[in-house]
């Protein structure tokens, strides 16, 4: 067998880069080979799945990261082989270099292998985070699949790919029993519906309009939650340069596939994507949860960045909330029975719109 690693020696220098780069390979007696499952911040995020074969790591980079869903397909670029000592690499590759950006360790373990064929691999993975039995096979010349073959966990449900917006009905007032309901600052905008899944976010506006190039601001926001899944509900508005809140102007023809908002300079926060409720998470639907289990579970995620946050909620203390909304100069306030259920698509009196007045 000749040396496995001259492709990876070829493409990096050792006085640059942090990473090994050792002269030749090393073989081990093992009952069970190890694995490891890298997070890429490359020029896009991948994560790079290798496992110990032969005295070398055999290498995948994986866009969206393994499958969780039994059956679904996802693109594996196979990659050179890369030496043992990567099973414990971690920092940051130099800008300019291959591969340049920050390698973090998600997961290792063990594995067995079912079948290894230059064309097809079916391995067991034993790791801290992930496991099951995966087949990787080829479709082209480096470009392979990956599936996983396991049934999905009791109580996992696939993540939907359309949730349809609930929308709250005027109300001329408060609602009466007011320690029965939470309250929203009401906020104009582009109403839009958040699938992360991969380290990508694909969002949809109320008329199940695909709007996500129009906003590359929110793609940090799937980047940085990756590999978590999650269908977020919220509302894109504009942030000027003295803080004032408005709505997102949509680009010319009504169809939202640009933005103004997109050529701002770098000190104006410019898009904000207010996000107050989770319709999904982790294959856990939440639609039957109560909007204040629901309200608990997205506080706990602590979605915080450049261009997205979680905006306060108030449990009962509707005419405060009305008030904090006329001092902001905002429309109004939405007005949200703890008790209620999400349903897709409706609107419901479970929800009420309050204008300031």
């Amino acid at each position: 067998m000749g040396d496995r690693l001259r492709e990876y020696r070829r493409k990096r220098d050792a006085a640059r880069t942090p990473e090994p780069v050792p002269t030749g390979t090393r073989r081990r007696g093992r009952d069970r080979d190890r694995f490891v499952i890298q997070q890429h911040h490359a020029r896009r995020l991948h994560w790079d799945l290798r496992l110990e074969r032969d005295g070398v790591l055999a290498s995948w980079a994986v866009p969206r990261g393994l499958p969780r869903d039994p059956g679904r397909n996802h693109l594996a670029v196979h990659t050179e082989d890369h030496p043992l000592e990567y099973l414990d690499f971690a920092g940051e590759i130099p800008a300019g270099e291959y591969g340049g950006g920050r390698m973090t360790i998600h997961d290792r373990g063990t594995y067995t292998c079912e079948k290894w064929r230059d064309d097809e691999v079916v391995v067991t993975l034993a790791g801290e985070r992930t496991s099951g039995r995966y087949v990787l096979f080829a479709t082209g010349d480096r470009d392979w699949m990956v599936r996983r073959l396991d049934p999905a966990p009791p109580g996992w449900c696939s993540m939907p790919e359309l949730v349809r917006p609930m929308h709250p009905v005027p109300a001329g007032k408060l609602p009466a029993d007011d320690d029965r309901w939470g309250y929203e600052l009401r906020w104009d905008g582009v109403r839009a519906v958040g699938y992360l899944s991969g380290g990508r976010l694909r969002l949809l506006d109320d008329a199940d309009e695909e709007i996500t190039s129009a906003y590359p601001q929110l793609r940090a926001l799937a980047e940085e939650l990756a590999p978590a899944e999650m269908v977020l509900d919220g509302v894109l508005v504009e942030v000027d340069a003295a803080g004032r809140v408005r709505p997102v102007r949509p680009p010319d023809g009504g169809r939202r596939r640009g933005t103004r908002s997109a050529r701002r300079g770098p000190d104006d926060p410019g898009v904000q994507y207010l996000i107050f409720d989770l319709l999904w998470l982790e294959g856990v639907t939440s639609l039957d949860l109560t909007y204040a289990q629901r309200r608990e579970l997205l506080d706990g995620l602590a979605l915080a960045g450049p261009h997205w946050q979680t905006p306060p909620h108030f449990t009962g203390g509707g005419g405060y909330a009305l008030a904090t909304s006329r001092e902001q100069g905002l429309p109004g306030i939405v007005a949200k029975r703890l008790d209620s259920r999400y349903t897709p698509g409706e609107r419901s009196r479970q929800w009420l719109r309050i204008d300031a007045g």
